[in-house]
């Protein structure tokens, strides 16, 4: 068997080696898709702490490593799989791509955007796959609206709010500052499915909310980020979860000059002038399995992913922008 990557052809083994970064819910579901698909094999993870290490690897099958550095350093490893906390994603895939690894990375590919783009860089220099994970754009929510956008016409105005509450907040990484990033760096799907629809932004506005518990730790947060894209639609983000958070709320509005589109948690409906017709999404299970297949189609039959680190990289500089315009209270312009 041969692995073709940007038309240069190598034959290697049949299987493609991976270690795993990452003992979480993603990491979990990374692994069980690994280990369905006879192409790759699970050489070795490492996560954060020694017992949920050693646990994770005896579960899966594979050994246990002390750190991600002794990862990406090895041999015997061809992919490296990045599902860990944020803060750290550009690091290892930095480390990993200087040693000569493909990559796969749940999103974002970095907390810090010229970081993201150096990456793309050194990725391309070493002619390595980097793949930035976004499998919002796999399930059903994002297909069905890709399917029924043209009915509503000229869009003027989308809304896509997710609300969590959570009490007691838990203190883990995705309510830690350093380590979960600015909310839509962290939660970067919710902007990626607007650039993905809509295209280019014109001006970012932000507005963000912590709630304390220790320095590093908050208890809720709250941000809503206003975007006006180059076709002159404004669309509003709004992100939360957390205890001073009341109501839960997963919806989606597109309006157009011919009707709207509106999903609520996993309903849907199309609006028109004379009829009101419910939408069918489809779910969101089995999507990690999805983008693993197709990141091993790619690396063994060159076979098209379907999404682009260089997409990524703009939605992260979308965020980036919705960041430093919280932080200022400034209209900020994205450059052309």
């Amino acid at each position: 068997m041969r692995i073709v990557y940007n038309s240069e052809a190598v034959w290697v083994k049949a299987t493609v080696r991976v270690g795993l970064v990452g003992t979480g819910y993603a990491a979990k579901l990374r692994a069980e898709a690994l280990l369905q698909d006879e192409r790759s094999h699970l050489v070795a993870i490492v996560g954060h702490t020694p017992e949920n290490t050693e646990a994770f690897a005896k579960e899966y099958e594979t050994e246990a490593l002390s750190s991600w550095q002794q990862l990406v350093e090895r041999e015997d490893v061809d992919l490296v799989v990045i599902s860990t906390v944020n803060r750290d994603h550009g690091a290892i895939a930095k480390a990993a791509l200087s040693q000569g690894k493909h990559v796969v990375v749940e999103y974002p590919l970095s907390v810090d955007a010229v970081e993201a783009e150096e990456l793309i860089a050194l990725a391309k220099a070493k002619n390595k796959l980097l793949h930035v994970e976004h499998i919002e754009l796999l399930g059903g929510l994002h297909q069905a609206l890709k399917q029924h956008l043209d009915k509503v016409g000229e869009v003027f105005y989308v809304r896509y709010s997710t609300i969590n509450p959570q009490n007691p907040a838990p203190r883990k990484w995705t309510y830690n500052h350093e380590l979960f990033g600015f909310p839509l760096i962290g939660a970067l799907s919710r902007l990626h499915r607007l650039t993905d629809l809509f295209g280019q932004v014109l001006t970012v506005n932000s507005h963000q909310r912590y709630w304390e518990i220790e320095s590093e730790y908050y208890q809720t947060c709250f941000c809503i980020t206003q975007l006006c894209f180059t076709s002159g639609l404004l669309a509003q983000v709004v992100y939360g979860k957390g205890e001073t958070i009341w109501q839960p709320e997963r919806k989606f509005e597109v309006h157009g000059e011919k009707g709207g589109l509106i999903f609520d948690g996993n309903a849907g409906i199309l609006i028109q002038p004379e009829e009101t017709t419910p939408i069918e999404v489809g779910t969101r299970r089995g999507l990690f399995v999805k983008d693993t297949t197709m990141v091993l189609d790619h690396l063994f039959d060159n076979a098209p992913l379907y999404v682009t680190p260089e997409e990524s990289l703009y939605t992260l500089q979308v965020a980036d922008a919705a960041k430093r315009a919280a932080q200022s209270g400034l209209t900020i312009f994205m450059a052309d």
